[in-house]
């Protein structure tokens, strides 16, 4: 007898519909999946002949195929074990008056018929309820990031197998999941660190509010000790709070994840990755014989810090170039052909040379100009021409850090900030994948950033002296429409274009 379940399989972060297609019929007692499957989904017959048996039901004792269609798409994971199981339920006739077509079901089994949270559910329910699927049969374990998706779908979480079977033979009710409403977290108290304890640098915090306002890259250039990670990482305290399509975007990425820890959890705040300069290519950008998201992907809507920068490899900075334009990665596999969405805002930190001391008021360089040259040459041209504002961060004097008087805390900063990306949402209403300043293309550009006269001439004063590309022209419109919005002034003053030009003379 044949039995067809529909379940579900992540791909890239969106989800692809499966048949699980079960036949049992006559013959040598054989278990076959075809269609594809990776190890993990090849394994599965023995924990689904476990699971069934245990939980006493009768595992029937004939040769099984079961084909995961369509057959040209790779399978992975173990989220095919519960609708495995079903199907060869199904197909022996267990619910004869259950109709399945409109019921989606994914779950990992455990020898005992327990069900094991799956990776990747959320593009999974958003798949499904596109489909038209009425109805998901999930794990339990699930039910936090299947919550904010179950409007108009019937979400029911099952914790085993009988549970399962006892729904699908109307003998036992499952609660369909709760619609939970889903707002980013305003407070700043959850953060361990506050722009309140930072002395000094009223310059580099001007510019890091510059940059969370409109979303540009920074790079922070100075001797160590000078403060700039610590900065760096006082920048989430002061991002804009995240939008419900935000939060959906950035929470389908981390379902995604390999990470265990990152996975079945609701991102409600703008993440912050930091990777390790050791990391390789693959690991910043993503990639695998099935392709996971890397940390471009994974600091979406959020911020990725690279510290100590010239110590990453060089070919690894260069894949920054494409997603830094492009705000997408797109990895291209024998198989298939992925992209993951890579808007974020870069933070950069590196020392001037390699002892770190060169410009610095209190310490004498050691670097001969060779070893000089050869430290700020590991760091390419290109990718610093994408990077909209370079900061010089001085270390501070004696009377800056033993001073008792606290800075602005991140709560009045964030409240300015979020009134300025609150113009810019206005003014991008109607534009496509820009949300704020740093997003604008071309069109975008010619269109909100006309400058007068005494602007003009000063802009063409800056960008000749300093030898700036055509991208460095438009990265300090960029900015200084920030500043204007900052202002709230409709139009772009000669001060806004001066301070966005001094923002650019420290290039490397």
């Amino acid at each position: 007898m044949l039995a067809k379940i529909i379940s579900c399989t992540p791909l890239g972060v969106s989800g692809l519909i499966i048949d699980v297609e079960v036949d049992v019929s006559l013959g040598l007692p054989v278990f076959a999946t075809v269609g594809l499957p990776d190890s993990a989904v090849r394994e599965n017959k023995d924990r689904v002949k476990a699971a069934i048996k245990n939980c006493g039901y009768d595992f029937p004792n004939k040769r099984i195929t079961v084909n995961l269609a369509p057959a040209d798409v790779k399978k992975e994971g173990a989220g095919f074990d519960l609708p495995t199981a079903i199907g060869i339920l199904a197909a022996s006739d267990y619910f004869p008056d259950y109709n399945f077509e409109k019921t989606c079901i994914t779950g990992e089994l455990s020898l005992d018929g327990s069900v094991r949270k799956v990776k990747g559910l959320l593009p999974m329910l958003i798949a499904a309820r596109d489909a038209g699927i009425k109805r998901f049969i999930i794990p339990e374990g699930n039910i936090t990031e299947a919550a904010i998706v179950a409007d108009d779908i019937d979400i029911l979480a099952v914790k085993t197998l009988p549970d399962t079977v006892e729904y699908l033979l109307g003998n036992a009710q499952i609660s369909r999941l709760s619609l939970v409403s889903i707002k980013s977290d305003e407070d700043n108290s959850r953060h361990h660190v506050d722009f309140s304890e930072v002395k000094g640098q009223l310059h580099v915090k001007r510019a890091l509010e510059i940059a969370a306002a409109g979303s540009h890259n920074l790079l922070l250039q100075g001797p160590p000790g000078s403060g700039k990670t610590m900065l760096a990482r006082r920048v989430p305290t002061i991002l804009p709070e995240m939008t419900y399509d935000e939060i959906i975007e950035t929470t389908k990425i981390y379902s995604v994840s390999s990470s265990d820890d990152a996975a079945n959890a609701v991102k409600m705040n703008r993440p912050f990755r930091a990777p390790h300069h050791t990391i390789s290519d693959a690991g910043l950008i993503g990639g695998g014989n099935q392709p996971k998201p890397g940390e471009v992907s994974l600091a979406h809507n959020g911020v990725l810090f690279l510290d100590e920068l010239p110590e990453f490899k060089k070919h690894v900075l260069e894949v920054l170039r494409q997603p830094l334009e492009d705000g997408n990665v797109t990895i291209a596999r024998a198989s298939m052909t992925l992209t993951f969405p890579s808007n974020f805002v870069l933070i950069v930190a590196m020392n001037p040379c390699p002892c770190g001391f060169l410009g610095d008021r209190r310490n004498n360089c050691t670097c001969t100009s060779t070893q000089i040259q050869r430290y700020q040459s590991k760091v390419s041209g290109p990718l610093l021409d994408r990077i909209d504002l370079h900061l010089t961060v001085s270390a501070l004097q004696y009377d800056e850090m033993s001073g008792k008087e606290k800075g602005e805390s991140s709560a009045k900063i964030r409240k300015r900030v979020n009134e300025t990306r609150e113009i810019q949402a206005k003014r991008f209403a109607n534009c496509v994948g820009i949300n704020c300043n740093g997003q604008m293309r071309t069109r975008e550009i010619e269109q909100h950033c006309v400058l007068d006269t005494v602007s003009s001439n000063l802009l063409r004063r800056g960008v000749e002296k300093l030898g700036l590309s055509a991208r460095g022209y438009h990265r300090i419109l960029k900015i200084a429409r920030t500043i204007a919005d900052m202002d709230r002034s409709d139009n772009i003053q000669p001060s806004h274009i001066a301070e966005a030009i001094q923002f650019r003379r420290n290039s490397l």
